[in-house]
């Protein structure tokens, strides 16, 4: 499978003073294939947003080698090709919105790019209907809630027509509303083949993804599955993460004995498999009654 974004051996470090540097990327490598749902989890200083920020050249790499679509992001005679191809999506959506009707700040990149003007129309329709924003494309932005402006800075970088998104914890400063109505369109972009990398550190957010990377002062810790990753409860609760909440309560479970499937994440899976286990312990009872 193709891989949209191909980092190999990268580290990166900031600078303190003018003597002293803080390591924030440790020798990381870490492929994204076309077409994954990936969650970037990690508390902060953990690095995930420092990784996330060389996807698109926002940051060059000291050591190593980050590749988007192929292309070096070091080239910078190909810096426009990569931000067309590798979208960014950040924490607060009022530093990305700047016109004053939703439809013209989807418009903006494309007018800046030259697009023409029958063209420009045709993708904002389309990048606000597949935001759920097109009711409000004639709205002033400063009267959205905040999902609602986090949907259209999604549906400016939409359309520009990316083959990967990448969102740096874009539901942090929302209400559950908000944080509900930014997920869903994540994975309705997803749906239609959208390449979609959410650095975020909510749990029930990343236990919707088809892949889940871990990160803790600058190394990846776990990569895999989500019922792969949040089965590793006791590390994860060792670097100050959260886990779900079946997770947890499974665990606890069999710790006292109670032998369930691994990798539970849902309440609806624990409840099946609880009443599995109850179901069969009746069956010799039921057996012998026969």
């Amino acid at each position: 499978m193709e891989n949209i974004i191909d980092v190999q051996n990268i580290s990166y470090s900031y600078s303190v003073d003018e003597t002293r540097r803080v390591q924030a990327l440790h020798n990381i490598s870490l492929q994204v294939p076309r077409g994954q749902f990936l969650a970037i989890l990690g508390h902060n200083g953990s690095g995930k947003s420092t990784l996330s920020k060389h996807f698109n050249a926002i940051l060059l790499p000291e050591s190593g080698e980050v590749r988007a679509m192929g292309i070096d992001t070091r080239d910078e005679a190909h810096l426009y090709d990569i931000r067309r191809h590798i979208g960014m999506v950040f924490q607060n959506p009022d530093n990305q919105i700047v016109a004053t009707i939703v439809e013209e700040d989807v418009a903006f990149a494309l007018e800046n790019m030259g697009v023409p003007t029958a063209e420009i129309r045709r993708r904002v329709d389309e990048a606000l209907k597949a935001v759920g924003m097109y009711d409000f494309r004639k709205r002033p932005p400063h009267h959205l809630s905040g999902g609602q402006k986090q949907r259209v800075a999604i549906a400016g970088v939409l359309a520009m027509q990316p083959d990967c998104i990448v969102l740096d914890e874009p539901t942090a400063m929302l209400d559950p509303r908000g944080r509900r109505e930014v997920l869903a369109t994540l994975q309705n972009l997803h749906a239609q083949g959208v390449t979609v990398v959410l650095i975020t550190h909510f749990m029930d957010e990343a236990v919707q993804t088809d892949r889940v990377v871990v990160m803790e002062r600058g190394d990846i810790i776990l990569d895999g599955a989500p019922r792969e990753v949040f089965s590793n409860i006791s590390l994860l609760q060792s670097v100050g993460l959260d886990v779900p909440q079946t997770a947890e309560l499974s665990h606890e479970l069999e710790k006292c004995g109670i032998k369930l499937p691994r990798g539970l994440l849902t309440v609806n899976e624990l409840a099946d498999a609880l009443a599995g286990l109850l179901e069969g312990s009746h069956c010799p009872s039921s057996k012998s009654n026969m």
